[in-house]
């Protein structure tokens, strides 16, 4: 059985779990010792907390997943599934940008099993507006759902990316997100 930690023990680990958010959002390379740093305790105090780097990655990632389902699930999906998705995107561009390069980070240093994990919530809130939206008429059938995930997924990192190289600011990239995905899913009209 383990005992529950102590108050500083608490506070050592939530000031790790931040600086690791913190930093590996700007800098996927960053070091265990600039973690500890930043959380303000020392390499020894961090590894009795954290195994390895993967291990705090791990609480790291699993954190910002819940972060992220938590405020995707306060999203209005009623609607026009156009507009509902549009939302969906904004949302998840913003979140996206929050977290950075802690996606990169996760990818070099977990298991394939833990990042599907990571989209599995998004992806079926999206899977839904897309069957939706299919239905209705509102979005193209003729590729598969997953690959318009994909798609989606795509342009959420290509505009992270942008904004890094300063293409495009953070504040145009909601829009840009919402339009190109938008644009790339649109049913053709039929011609006449």
């Amino acid at each position: 059985m383990t005992r529950p930690l102590r108050a500083d023990a608490r506070r050592n680990v939530e000031a790790i779990i931040g600086a690791a958010t913190r930093l590996l959002a700007t800098d996927p390379d960053a070091s265990i010792n600039d973690i500890a740093a930043a959380a303000g305790v020392g390499r020894v105090t961090l590894y009795g907390h954290f195994e390895n780097r993967a291990a705090l990655l791990d609480v790291v990632t699993e954190r910002a997943i819940a972060q992220t389902e938590s405020a995707l699930a306060e999203i209005d999906l009623e609607g026009d599934p156009r507009d509902a998705l549009g939302r969906v995107l904004e949302a998840s561009w913003h979140l996206t940008h929050r977290f950075g390069a802690l996606v990169v980070a996760a990818e070099h240093a977990l298991p394939p099993d833990a990042l599907r994990r990571a989209h599995v919530g998004p992806a079926a809130r999206v899977i839904g507006l897309l069957e939706r939206g299919r239905d209705s008429g509102a979005f193209r059938s003729d590729q598969p759902v997953t690959w318009q995930v994909s798609t989606i997924q795509a342009i959420l990192h290509a505009a992270s990316a942008a904004v890094h190289r300063g293409e495009i600011t953070a504040d145009e990239a909601p829009t840009l997100v919402r339009d190109t995905a938008l644009g790339a899913l649109a049913a053709s009209t039929p011609r006449r």
